[in-house]
């Protein structure tokens, strides 16, 4: 008897007295779980997670076998790629100017959310390895792209070693810290950031485009 009740007993835990289907259940558990960690970090032991979140910790047991597998589908779920960026950078029927505008405002209203930032945060101080998936991502689908069609719209030849491929690299962090610190002003330190979020990523695009191919011409120029 006690069986047989347990499972809707565990369900109108997570959702009123409905029995949800078990996809449901797991969406639930997964969204309590961003919730939980945006706030709280990834610290705790399963069970104050489970009172946390609202469930059992059988029934957190029932779909990830452990903690370090329901952080592996919270950041999943948090830190999706979307396939149309790659595109947007390299598609050079468009200006590059334009296609910057377009990738990094529609990369920026993904990655300046509060769950975003303070879960990429907590992950790099508590979890590290996680992290490194996605920046490994961004290195080869954004930065050197990137850092290809600057030098391709502005006439510049290819990096002769490696060396000078980091330092382009550090040319490209410098844009993308300018924006993701937009999201840690607002969410880790509580300051006022741009109303105009639009007008303050194109003016950080057009500072970087201003500023790298002349930076990238003189290390070409001091290396010879």
């Amino acid at each position: 008897m006690e069986s047989g009740t347990a499972p809707a007993q565990e369900d109108a835990a997570v959702k009123g007295t409905r029995r949800l289907l078990p996809e449901e259940r797991e969406q639930q558990i997964v969204d309590k779980a961003i919730e939980h960690f945006t706030r709280n970090g990834f610290g705790g032991s399963t069970r104050e997670l489970a009172r946390q979140i609202g469930v059992t910790q059988p029934l957190l047991y029932r779909y990830f076998e452990s903690k370090e597998a329901l952080i592996e589908r919270v950041y999943n779920e948090v830190f999706q790629w979307r396939p149309d960026w790659d595109r947007q950078i390299t598609d050079r029927s468009m200006p590059l100017t334009e296609r910057l505008y377009a990738f990094y405002l529609d990369y920026s209203s993904v990655i300046l959310r509060e769950e975003w930032i303070r879960l990429f945060i907590f992950a790099g101080l508590t979890h590290e390895g996680i992290n490194n998936k996605y920046l490994s991502k961004l290195r080869s689908k954004v930065f050197l792209p990137v850092m290809a069609e600057v030098r391709d719209a502005f006439g510049i030849e290819a990096p002769r070693n490696a060396a000078e491929t980091e330092a382009e690299i550090e040319m490209i962090w410098s844009l993308h810290a300018a924006i993701f610190y937009i999201g840690m002003r607002k969410w880790v330190y509580g300051l006022k950031v741009p109303t105009d979020m639009e007008a303050a990523i194109r003016q950080k695009v057009d500072m970087f485009l201003h500023g790298a191919p002349a930076a990238i011409r003189a290390m070409r120029a001091s290396a010879r």
